[in-house]
């Protein structure tokens, strides 16, 4: 019974560090989503971000500045989706593929580099009094400081979004933007926010995977979590509270397939690298049937976004 337990505490602490980027993208995608526009160029922000947090972590030996430079180029990044979509009023799935395609270029040739460096990471909880805290401080004690700030942003986030005035405009944005403007106020600086928000927690995601997860930089690191993540938002029904169960999802199936490896489960690796990706995409299917037959949960205004893309 010990060992069972043990068994599953490991797994369900390594499935929530092994969710944390995804679930910032989950975060920030929602967030823009619930502004009636989609991002599809999150995976570019991610590996941008992911390449300059790693590159100032190395050049300035500071994780944090790293940190700081990841959010600021996924912003940076985001804007011309923000271009494109509200400015010149592209198709926002071209210009998210666009944006996509910019952000894995850039990366993979700014990045070469700093392929093999070493960087100091962000720290843990260990040697603090949270590991020593009975059975489960050996399992608190790898947290780091993304994973904590990360969950931290699932309440603040629903907060700001269900229960203030800026929230709720913010909503009524991506129901219709007619509402917001009766209300006096012009829906394109809440998108444009939106979207900023969006390209911030990408970058964010980015830093948490190379600067603190893997303190390491590879091109193409991201391996389509950014994507993977858009799909989850529908999981979350554009919901911050359910962001968490959505992301471990895609956290809980990289972990087993760790698990089964390690086991020594006579399955091919390569077929369980899949499960990852797999499980999300089989749950996405289920709950998109649900969805269509509810009708509920998606804001109006991308609604007519997926129209105009047919």
């Amino acid at each position: 019974m010990e060992y069972f337990t043990t068994e599953l505490l490991t797994l369900l602490f390594a499935a929530l560090r092994s969710a944390t980027p995804v679930l910032a993208v989950v975060l920030g995608e929602a967030m823009t989503q619930r502004s009636g526009v989609i991002n599809l160029g999150v995976e570019g922000q991610m590996l941008l971000g992911a390449m300059t947090g790693f590159a100032v972590a190395s050049v300035t030996g500071d994780p944090w500045l790293g940190v700081m430079a990841a959010c600021f180029a996924g912003i940076a990044l985001s804007m011309v989706h923000a271009i494109l979509v509200l400015g010149c009023g592209a198709n926002q799935i071209a210009s998210g593929v666009a944006v996509l395609v910019l952000g894995s270029g850039l990366s993979a040739y700014y990045g070469t580099p700093f392929v093999g460096d070493k960087i100091d990471t962000l720290g843990n909880l260990n040697h603090t009094f949270v590991s020593d805290i009975p059975l489960l401080g050996q399992f608190l004690g790898p947290i780091t400081p993304t994973v904590l700030l990360t969950l931290l942003a699932i309440p603040v986030i629903s907060i700001f979004l269900f229960r203030t005035r800026t929230g709720l405009r913010w909503r009524s944005t991506g129901e219709s933007q007619d509402i917001t403007r009766n209300l006096g106020h012009n829906p394109m600086h809440y998108q444009l926010a939106a979207i900023a928000f969006g390209g911030l927690m990408s970058g964010f995601a980015g830093a948490a995977l190379a600067v603190d997860y893997t303190a390491n930089w590879v091109e193409g690191m991201t391996a389509g979590r950014g994507l993977v993540a858009v799909g989850l938002v529908i999981v979350a029904r554009w919901n911050p509270w359910y962001a968490l169960p959505a992301a471990l999802l895609f956290g809980a199936s990289e972990a087993l397939n760790l698990k089964l490896q390690s086991w020594g489960v006579n399955i091919s690796p390569y077929l369980l690298a899949t499960l990852p990706y797999m499980i999300p995409l089989s749950v996405l299917m289920l709950s998109y049937r649900g969805l269509k037959a509810s009708g509920g949960g998606m804001p109006a205004g991308l609604r007519v976004v997926f129209q105009n893309a047919r």
